[in-house]
C-alpha cells in the first residue's frame, strides 16, 4: 500500500516538474498577456493620464494577472469604481487578438475604442492615429 501511495506521489510530482519547465521556457507570459500588457498600458496614457474629455468620467480596472487566462481591463464609472464595467478589453488563452466589448461599444466613442485598439494592438503606441 505505501509503494502504490509513493508511486502517486512521485508521478504527480512529475507532472509539476514539467508544467513549471514549460512555462520557464514561455517567460511565463502568454500571447494574450502580453498583447494585453501593451494595450492596457497605451489606453491608461491616452484615456485617463492624458484626462481625455471622452474618458474623463471613467476609470480603468486593471485585470491583467486573473488566473482564468483571460487578462483584461476594464473602464468602469469613475465615481463608482464597483460598478457595472461600460467596457471590457481582453485576449483570451495564447491568442493575441484583442475583443472589446460593453455599451460604451453602442455609443459615439465605439469607432475611436475600435481604432485606438486596433493601433495599440499593432504596437503603435500613439495617443491617435494623426501622431
Amino acid at each position: 500500500m505505501r509503494l502504490v501511495f509513493l508511486i502517486v506521489a512521485l508521478l504527480g510530482l512529475a507532472g509539476c516538474q514539467s508544467g513549471s519547465k514549460t512555462s520557464a521556457q514561455s517567460g511565463g507570459k502568454s500571447a494574450s498577456l502580453r498583447i494585453m500588457e501593451q494595450v492596457a498600458m497605451a489606453a491608461h496614457k491616452c484615456w485617463i493620464a492624458s484626462k481625455d474629455p471622452a474618458f474623463r468620467t471613467y476609470q480603468m480596472a486593471n485585470e491583467l494577472n486573473n488566473f482564468g487566462g483571460t487578462p483584461r481591463f476594464l473602464l468602469v464609472p469613475a465615481k463608482h469604481y464597483g460598478g457595472k464595467p461600460l467596457l471590457v478589453v481582453q485576449a483570451t488563452g495564447t491568442s493575441s487578438r484583442v475583443e472589446v466589448f460593453g455599451p460604451l461599444m453602442e455609443q459615439a466613442q465605439a469607432a475611436r475604442i475600435n481604432a485606438d485598439i486596433a493601433r495599440w494592438q499593432s504596437g503603435n503606441a500613439a495617443c491617435s492615429s494623426a501622431a
